[in-house]
């Protein structure tokens, strides 16, 4: 059935209203078949709901809107689920089918529920009569973390899609808005939100034994070619609001293995941070006195919130999660015990936390020159390497992605804290999985420039270039299957 055409003879917001309520009857009519068509194209939507379960962490509160007969919203198990959909009878499919979940009959327009939501879906915006009133309703439905997603067709479908309505195998629709990832993009920006990432599935939407998988699991994932995938999922974040400096406290977590020298100059050059700043030492087995050190400063320095922490003597990821783990700041920082990233610019990361510039601040060491004596030829040509490949597969510019320093917020690194060694292999050092844990949040990441210098005491740890590098080539390999759906 192809485009229904609405009554020509109104004008000005009465056409409108005649549009709602024309898209609202024809809802209305298709309703009691609706979840035959959601079976006859079971994987077309099963591959939507493994991405919604990707993106969405589950128990938490979600609101879909224009959630159909309820079926996306439920595979994300929320502790609480809201649909709002424009057509009656739509709804009361819904309930039936889904009773643990709410719903209610209500323009995206007109929206009012009450509450906030974690993460909040908007489906059928080509559907929608006004899609910027609909995302400043959904606006005040939001706290400064939820995480909106939009779901689209890619406008250059819609031929196609045109066609198979036409031929009755797509459900029927009434005059759609066919928008770029950039019209969402602006929508986004019109309505206070800020983009964060777009996820591309589907290049095949249909199911035939091994063609689908190839076309839709690696085909569709390579970097040209999944601009041309059917369905676009933006994920955006309301643009964000600075935090109290003076309200805001810091963990400044500092892993060392052999390094007593570098601990009096670390204290006494990590300056104070918000309003109060605690320094944890974790010491992952020193046989050099690291830890009587500590101790020492801790003597020396009683005014200063100095601990020291005992690491389980594994790698280095272990040993920061020790730290994370027994933090106690709003805030907390990863310094590594070398200080060859300078203590003293502390402070700009800080300041790009709480001003909300990023979600996620990640050092990087290759702005500025390097010294030579300071990083070898080999891992400064891997560094670069693995920030052309995480610039590939996050989808935004990386730089450097194994320097020590990466700041974030306690209460995101508690989810992230769940996922660890979920990407295929361990990350001995720790990057990587921070990086990948918040890019599966959607958390907004940036780099900090940094001034790197060379170590005065002890000697690296980043030893054994080569089987490093296929380590975190395994590491990537699977991050690639699982961050692009």
């Amino acid at each position: 059935m192809p485009a229904t055409a609405v009554e020509k003879s109104v004008w000005g917001l009465e056409a409108l209203k005649s549009t709602r309520q024309a898209r609202r009857e024809l809802q209305d009519s298709i309703a009691p078949k609706r979840d035959r068509w959601i079976k006859r194209n079971r994987y077309y939507y099963d591959r939507i709901k493994r991405l919604l379960s990707f993106i969405i962490e589950p128990k938490k509160r979600v609101l879909e809107v224009r959630c159909q007969t309820g079926g996306l919203l439920a595979a994300t198990d929320p502790s609480f689920g809201v649909g709002v959909e424009i057509s009656p009878k739509m709804v009361d499919v819904a309930r039936n089918d889904h009773p643990e979940l709410n719903f209610v009959c209500a323009d995206p327009e007109d929206l009012s529920i009450g509450g906030k939501f974690d993460y909040v879906i908007f489906s059928y915006i080509f559907d929608t009569v006004d899609i910027l009133a609909a995302l400043n309703r959904i606006r005040a439905h939001c706290t400064q973390n939820t995480r909106l997603l939009i779901i689209n067709y890619n406008h250059f479908w819609e031929p196609l899609l045109e066609l198979a309505s036409s031929l009755g195998l797509r459900s029927p629709y009434i005059e759609p808005n066919w928008v770029s990832s950039e019209d969402v993009n602006q929508f986004l920006a019109l309505s206070g939100f800020t983009p964060l990432r777009t996820h591309q599935i589907l290049l095949f939407p249909k199911y035939i034994p091994l063609v689908s998988a190839f076309l839709n699991e690696f085909v569709a994932k390579l970097p040209a070619l999944r601009r041309l995938c059917m369905i676009q999922i933006t994920v955006a974040r309301p643009k964000p609001i600075a935090h109290d400096e003076n309200g805001t406290s810091v963990s400044v977590i500092v892993p060392c293995r052999n390094e007593k020298g570098n601990i009096q100059p670390a204290v006494e050059r990590i300056p104070d941070m918000g309003k109060h700043t605690e320094i944890i030492f974790c010491d992952d087995k020193s046989t050099d006195g690291t830890a009587d050190e500590v101790r020492r400063m801790q003597e020396l320095y009683p005014e200063r919130d100095i601990r020291l922490l005992d690491g389980p003597g594994i790698c280095k990821a272990e040993n920061v999660w020790t730290g994370f783990r027994g933090a106690k700041g709003d805030v907390l920082m990863i310094l590594d015990a070398d200080l060859t990233v300078m203590p003293e610019e502390l402070p700009l990361f800080f300041k790009a936390i709480v001003e909300n510039t990023g979600e996620f601040v990640n050092g990087s060491r290759l702005v500025y020159p390097v010294p030579k004596t300071a990083m070898k030829f080999f891992n400064q040509a891997g560094n670069r390497v693995f920030g052309v490949v995480f610039s590939f597969l996050l989808s935004q510019r990386f730089k450097d992605t194994l320097c020590g320093t990466k700041v974030l917020w306690r209460k995101d690194w508690l989810r992230i804290d769940p996922g660890l060694g979920g990407w295929g292999i361990r990350d001995l050092w720790g990057d990587y999985e921070l990086i990948f844990g918040a890019s599966k949040l959607h958390l907004e990441i940036v780099e900090m420039p940094v001034h790197y210098q060379e170590r005065t005491y002890g000697v690296t740890k980043m030893t054994r270039v080569f089987s490093n590098g296929v380590r975190m080539l395994r590491i990537c390999h699977s991050a690639w299957q699982r961050l692009h759906g």
